[in-house]
């Protein structure tokens, strides 16, 4: 058997592969201490009821984690106030900095690059950096797209909780959200600007494919994965905040010097 030269196309498979672990080691740690984090907080949580101020109160981490996701804080249906036009505009340009993108698509390009997808595309830094910069492209003008649309019809693709009782009442409203969006008078319709935006982000980012992912029929895969993607994400979206408000009001009643609040005097 002939030794592994260094530089062979097995040893970078190898190396890629072994990225790829380490990567996935670290999502699953970091993700494993935040959710500690919550349980803990959770449990020294009263039950007392949610304030305006939960949103200020979510630590950036989380926060970042639900920009992310397009997700209206710990805000539900109820809370709905239609977006200015400056408003769409600052949440826009925070989704394109915002760190768990950029996170994402680190991640999602180093698989992969352990895939060999596409196979046209080298290994090595230069072929990780090619798929880097598809993933976050074709994000980039879904985004895009989705925002343009979305301010020309007044569609609010953000996710409100459904404020419902009951697991398949919630399950129900959070699959639907999916391929929905909020009209300024709070009304759901279907979500032309959702639609539109996970199109042009599957179907443009063909034009600087390989031969083996360049198809019309690639593209049509692409969206029907995106939209899949983000009507399942429904669920997250909608348990999410559930989690997040008791972080929110231990931090409400935490001093910024870390002791807690006083209670008042004794009438």
């Amino acid at each position: 058997m002939q030794p592994l030269r260094i530089g062979s196309h097995q040893s970078r498979q190898l190396y890629s592969r072994a990225l790829v672990r380490v990567l996935r080691t670290a999502a699953s740690v970091g993700l494993l201490l935040l959710c500690s984090k919550q349980l803990a907080l959770s449990q020294a949580s009263d039950n007392s009821t949610r304030t305006a101020s939960d949103v200020t109160a979510v630590p950036k981490v989380i926060t970042s984690v639900l920009d992310y996701l397009s997700i209206a804080g710990t805000k539900t249906a109820r809370d709905f106030t239609p977006l200015s036009q400056h408003e769409r505009n600052a949440i826009y340009l925070k989704s394109l900095i915002n760190p768990v993108w950029y996170f994402k698509g680190a991640l999602s390009a180093a698989i992969d690059l352990s895939k060999d997808k596409p196979e046209e595309w080298e290994q090595g830094a230069s072929g990780y950096g090619k798929r880097l910069a598809n993933i976050m492209g074709k994000h980039a003008i879904q985004r895009t797209v989705t925002f343009g649309v979305s301010s020309l019809l007044h569609e609010d693709v953000r996710y409100f909780g459904s404020g419902r009782k009951g697991f398949w009442r919630r399950t129900g409203y959070a699959l639907s959200s999916g391929v929905l969006a909020r009209h300024d008078n709070g009304k759901r319709y279907p979500s032309v600007s959702l639609i539109t935006g996970f199109a042009a982000g599957a179907f443009v980012s063909r034009l600087w494919q390989p031969p083996s992912t360049a198809s019309a029929g690639d593209g049509a895969v692409s969206f029907g994965l995106s939209m899949g993607y983000n009507i399942v994400t429904g669920e997250l979206k909608e348990f999410l905040p559930d989690m997040v408000r008791p972080i929110a009001r231990h931090r409400n009643r935490t001093t910024p010097s870390g002791s807690r609040t006083p209670p008042p005097p004794s009438p």
